[in-house]
């Protein structure tokens, strides 16, 4: 298997393709349904994992899991776009200071996503106690990444322009993995 997180998740899929079959996969709907009204973005939750509905079934941790896969894959990106704006010369201090920031941002998503994974391999067998320091650690990464996102936000302000607001729907994508990872629940 890849080193890339993001790996098991179907990346481009259509939008719609959760519902290409629909017979087998409708009843894995309820998790994001249900869990989308604990995150701040309840639209934006739903449209970023209901293609992954398949992939997480019922389980808190894969749902917790697909949303940090989707959030590293989307500031892996903004990353990039950074460091190529950058690149061409002429960039802000503020912008330079951001293309690490949102690159550190990245990693703390890639090692929340890592995180999971293990929780998730681990299964029903996982140890209370390896379940709250697996959900501590995401917590942690997730909410370290929330502060660098918020940096970059701030030291760019108004002149951000499209970053900025690439930025915006990463802070969002971050909140609602962090709110998901929040969800999981203790074994007895």
């Amino acid at each position: 298997m890849s080193n890339d997180a993001s790996s098991h998740l179907p990346l481009y899929a259509p939008r719609h393709c959760i519902f290409d079959d629909i017979g087998e996969c409708s009843h894995h709907l309820v998790p994001v349904t249900t869990r989308r009204a604990t995150t701040l973005y309840r639209v934006a939750c739903y449209d970023s994992l209901i293609p992954y509905g398949c992939t997480f079934q019922t389980s808190h941790v894969k749902l917790a899991r697909a949303a940090t896969d989707v959030n590293h894959v989307q500031l892996r990106t903004l990353s990039k776009r950074v460091k190529e704006l950058v690149a061409i010369g002429g960039a802000t201090s503020s912008l330079r200071d951001c293309a690490g920031t949102i690159s550190s941002a990245a990693g703390l998503a890639r090692q929340s996503s890592a995180e999971l994974a293990k929780l998730d391999n681990a299964g029903p067998a996982a140890a209370r106690s390896e379940v709250r320091w697996a959900i501590s650690n995401a917590q942690t990464w997730l909410s370290a990444a929330m502060t660098n996102e918020a940096t970059c936000a701030d030291g760019l302000g108004a002149a951000g322009g499209e970053v900025s607001r690439e930025i915006a729907s990463a802070k969002e994508h971050t909140s609602i993995a962090l709110a998901l990872v929040n969800g999981i629940p203790l074994p007895p």
